[in-house]
C-alpha cells in the first residue's frame, strides 16, 4: 500500500490588495517573484470594475465593490485575511475610508500604500484646488483650451463650462453630462514627453487640469506643461484616514508586511 502524499501546507498570511494601481501590481508581482514571500503569502488583488480590461496582476483576483466598509470586514474574516494593503489610487478616497473603518471592525492591520505626490519646480506655474469642483471654479481664470487629465469621474462637474475647450483623456469614454465643447482621447498611461509636447502644441492647449496623482506613469505632461509656459491647475490628492500606516514605496510595503504588519 503507497503512502499518503504529504499534506500541503496553506500559506500561513492571505493579504488583500485594494489594487487598481502601478504600485498594486508590483506590490503583487514582488510578493509572487520572490519564494520566500510566495510560500508565505496567500495573494488577493481586489478590483473596483470600473476599468475596461485591466491589467490582472500575479495572484487570485475579484473584481467589484465589497458592499461598504462592513461588506469588506466581513469578506477579510471569512477568507481569513491577516493583513490589508490600500493600494487604491491616491483619490479613491471612499475606499481608504472603508479599508481603515474594516481595520477597526476586524483588528487585521492595514497598510495605506501611496506613491509620493508631485511638487512645483522652477518654472511651474501651478495653481491648486482642493477638490474637483474648486478646479471647476477656477478654471475659466487660467486659460481657454483645457487638456482635462482627471479621468472621466466628476466630469460633469466641468459640463458648465459651455466657454472652455476640453480635450478629456481618460481609459474609458467618457459618460453622463459632459462639458458642450469636448474632444475625448482614450488611452491609457505611460505616455512619453515628446509624445506630450506633441498633444499641447496640436490642440492648442493654453492650460492643464490635473489631480496630484504623483508618480512616473503621468509626469511628462507636467514638464510638457512648463516647457510650453502653460499654467498648472492641480487638484490636491485627499489625505490618508487618520491611524492608518503608509508607506510610499513597495519596498516598504514588503518590510511592513515582513514583520507582520507592526512597524515600517
Amino acid at each position: 500500500m503507497s503512502a499518503e502524499p504529504p499534506a500541503v501546507r496553506e500559506p500561513a498570511r492571505h493579504v488583500l490588495v485594494l489594487g487598481g494601481t502601478t504600485e498594486a501590481r508590483r506590490l503583487a508581482e514582488a510578493l509572487a517573484a520572490d519564494p520566500a514571500y510566495a510560500s508565505a503569502y496567500r495573494v488577493t488583488n481586489s478590483l473596483a470594475g470600473r476599468v475596461g480590461a485591466p491589467v490582472l496582476p500575479p495572484g487570485e483576483t475579484r473584481i467589484g465593490g465589497f458592499g461598504g466598509a462592513e461588506g469588506l470586514a466581513r469578506w477579510i474574516t471569512a477568507h481569513g485575511v491577516t493583513h490589508v494593503v490600500d493600494a487604491t489610487h491616491p483619490f479613491a478616497e471612499r475606499m481608504s475610508f472603508h479599508a481603515a473603518e474594516a481595520e477597526a471592525l476586524t483588528g487585521v492591520p492595514t497598510l495605506a500604500l501611496r506613491r509620493p505626490g508631485w511638487s512645483p519646480g522652477p518654472g511651474d506655474a501651478w495653481t491648486f484646488a482642493d477638490d474637483l469642483a474648486g478646479a471647476a471654479a477656477l478654471l475659466p481664470s487660467l486659460g481657454r483650451r483645457a487638456f482635462l487629465t482627471t479621468g472621466r469621474t466628476g466630469l460633469h462637474l466641468f459640463a458648465h463650462l459651455a466657454d472652455t475647450w476640453f480635450l478629456v483623456r481618460s481609459v474609458d469614454p467618457p459618460q453622463g453630462p459632459v462639458p458642450p465643447r469636448m474632444e475625448p482621447l482614450l488611452a491609457r498611461g505611460p505616455f512619453g514627453l515628446e509624445q506630450e509636447r506633441e498633444l499641447l502644441a496640436r490642440h492648442r492647449v493654453d492650460v492643464l487640469v490635473t489631480k496630484d496623482s504623483g508618480g512616473d506613469a503621468t509626469a511628462p505632461k507636467l514638464a510638457a506643461a512648463r516647457e510650453a509656459g502653460i499654467p498648472v491647475l492641480v487638484v490636491r490628492r485627499p489625505p490618508v484616514p487618520p491611524g492608518v500606516a503608509r508607506a510610499e514605496s513597495v519596498d516598504a510595503a514588503l518590510r511592513w508586511l515582513g514583520d507582520g504588519g507592526r512597524t515600517l
